[in-house]
């Protein structure tokens, strides 16, 4: 049986939407006629997860978010445990979430396994929900027999990395939300009372003071040619996109992004942890060193320290041990080396893996919630040195004016 999802008019004339699994898509038209329902729409879930685009390469894929995803492969693991069959797992999951389209995709999946396929193969017919390292993983665990354990270490993975994100964009919000804030406020100052003001102030004739001068050409500079400013920074972002996009450009950036002071301290860490934290997952559900390497290297967001990541995997593929290997990249910080020789030597590598991933994460969000609390207090003192300037340049003259009266 396939799973599809469906669009029906009810007896009152009210669409509907909704997932059933049905033999064939004219079955499923027949079901939903004799429950008094007529059918508009009736579609393959398992259609919904290929990657879809129009012309200009934008994406209209549904797919799993985070949250969904650490909640599906934590329900899947502890049913597998409890000794259920996958589809039978599969199907349980499927009800117990709450959105249609999540769901819609769970019984794609399970459709699939049951038609025989391998739950890791019927994963990847959703790539945009799953990432190689999960598929891996689960064919691991599935060739292995402990496919519960390593989904319950997937879990516990994608749980990090969530909380982490989630973390940063907390202490991210505020800073932005007042940035955001200060600019509108400065901005409609600028445009709307500003204006108003000097107009009186000039009315007078008397000589204005440099600080008002520079205001009304400010002022008059965003009233008259805001469009054109609004141009270049759209053309200026589309230009530095662009560029990025280019790969000789963007290999070029990447790599001077580790001389930069701090940024090159966040990457280094946040790269070491994201390799560190897959190559143990890996490792741990049984993939061959090198494989797991191969994989871990497509994780890592940083294009010079991919690509010199791949070629520590071609030396260990001819026999070089882990440890010497990621020297020769240049970028990984010494702790990670240390524990990397260490697991070699003790057998416990994906543990040692799984100790220093987590604390070049906690790393990463220490530097940047540092960051973050330093960019609060700079940001209030931009805005009162704005604020004192728009107020300085409106208030001399009107001072200067008592003084002459």
């Amino acid at each position: 049986m396939a799973a599809f999802e469906y669009v029906v008019l009810d007896a009152n004339g009210k669409q509907n939407k909704g997932v059933m699994e049905a033999d064939s898509a004219r079955q499923l038209r027949q079901t939903l006629r004799d429950r008094g329902l007529m059918p508009l729409e009736v579609s393959p879930a398992s259609d919904r997860g290929k990657p879809k685009s129009d012309n200009f390469g934008i994406s209209f894929t549904r797919r799993m978010s985070a949250l969904d995803r650490v909640l599906f492969t934590r329900q899947l693991a502890t049913l597998i445990a409890s000794s259920l069959p996958i589809e039978e797992a599969l199907s349980a999951v499927a009800q117990q979430t709450e959105r249609q389209h999540v769901s819609a995709l769970i019984l794609g999946i399970r459709s699939k396994v049951m038609e025989g396929h391998s739950l890791a193969s019927s994963l990847r017919d959703y790539p945009n929900s799953f990432s190689d390292l999960y598929c891996s993983s689960v064919a691991a665990g599935e060739q292995s027999g402990f496919l519960d354990r390593v989904l319950e270490n997937l879990a516990d993975y994608l749980e990090r990395q969530f909380e982490s994100t989630r973390n940063v964009e907390m202490a991210l919000f505020y800073p932005v939300a007042l940035l955001v804030m200060a600019f509108v406020i400065v901005g409609a100052l600028m445009v709307y009372i500003v204006p108003d003001m000097i107009s009186v102030i000039e009315d007078t004739g008397q000589a204005l003071p440099w600080f008002t001068v520079l205001l009304i050409n400010i002022t008059d500079a965003l009233r008259n040619y805001w469009w054109a400013i609004l141009g270049g920074v759209i053309l200026l972002i589309t230009l530095v996109r662009w560029a990025l996009a280019q790969s000789n450009i963007r290999l070029r950036f990447d790599q001077q992004k580790f001389a930069m002071p701090m940024i090159g301290r966040i990457s280094r860490s946040a790269n070491a942890a994201r390799y560190a934290n897959t190559l143990s997952i890996l490792t741990g559900a049984g993939v061959p060193l090198v494989e797991a390497m191969n994989i871990a290297s497509e994780v890592v967001s940083n294009t010079w320290l991919k690509r010199r990541l791949q070629e520590a995997t071609q030396t260990v593929s001819e026999g070089m041990s882990l440890k010497v290997s990621l020297e020769q990249v240049g970028q990984f910080p010494p702790m990670l080396l240390h524990m990397v020789g260490s697991g070699e030597q003790s057998g416990e590598l994906d543990s040692m893996l799984n100790r220093v991933a987590t604390y070049q994460q906690a790393e990463v969000e220490r530097i940047v919630s540092t960051i973050v609390k330093l960019f609060e207090p700079a940001m209030l003192l931009i805005m009162g040195a704005v604020v004192m300037f728009i107020v300085m340049a409106v208030l001399l003259p009107i001072l200067s004016m008592n003084q002459l009266v």
